[in-house]
């Protein structure tokens, strides 16, 4: 059955809860009428969740007429589909990935004395802003120091101007788009 099959069926059998109900609202009274309605709605609620397949029993269905998907997966990845699983920052928080704007502090080569740079960077901007992620990492072919998880353009601006305020090894600051993590 198809998912609209599975809620038109779910909504026909909690219209027959409803009927029922109302039909021995008449016979019971007080307050057995409202244990028995309770009754009723946590049974379709029972009903409707045991009915609940997920896409990947959908779509490995055997129907006549049609074809056959077989998935070959990890079971990892199936728990995964239809959950509501939030990756974890390294120190246990629960952390959402989205599209936004960081201060970009830092871009050398690839030698040790640019990764060496690029942390010191990093440990400056976190001297100056405690509460700024610091993000230091290789992407070929440099070592990038980067700041802030920002969702505006704005936010990262007012940073990146502040930066510059100080001069220095700040003077080259920019904003870049990439992923950033909201903690949740």
């Amino acid at each position: 059955m198809k998912e609209g099959g599975l809620a038109g069926l779910c909504c026909l059998f909690f219209i027959l809860l409803l009927f029922l109900y109302h039909r021995f609202l008449i016979v019971v009274d007080g307050m057995k009428k409202h244990l028995l309605f309770l009754f009723l709605c946590a049974l379709s609620v029972a009903y409707a969740s045991a009915q609940n397949n997920s896409i990947l029993q959908s779509l490995q269905r055997d129907v006549p007429g049609q074809g056959k998907v077989t998935i070959h997966q990890d079971a990892r990845i199936a728990a995964l589909v239809g959950s509501d699983a939030v990756p974890v920052g390294a120190d246990g928080t629960r952390m959402l990935k989205k599209s936004g704007y960081r201060v970009q502090v830092y871009a050398g080569n690839n030698t040790r004395a640019a990764k060496n740079k690029a942390h010191e960077m990093g440990v400056r901007v976190k001297e100056l802003f405690p509460d700024l992620p610091v993000y230091t990492s290789f992407n070929p072919p440099r070592w990038l120091c980067r700041a802030g998880d920002f969702s505006s353009i704005e936010e990262a601006d007012a940073v990146m101007r502040q930066l510059r305020a100080l001069g220095g090894d700040f003077k080259a600051v920019s904003i870049v788009r990439e992923q950033i993590n909201i903690p949740l």
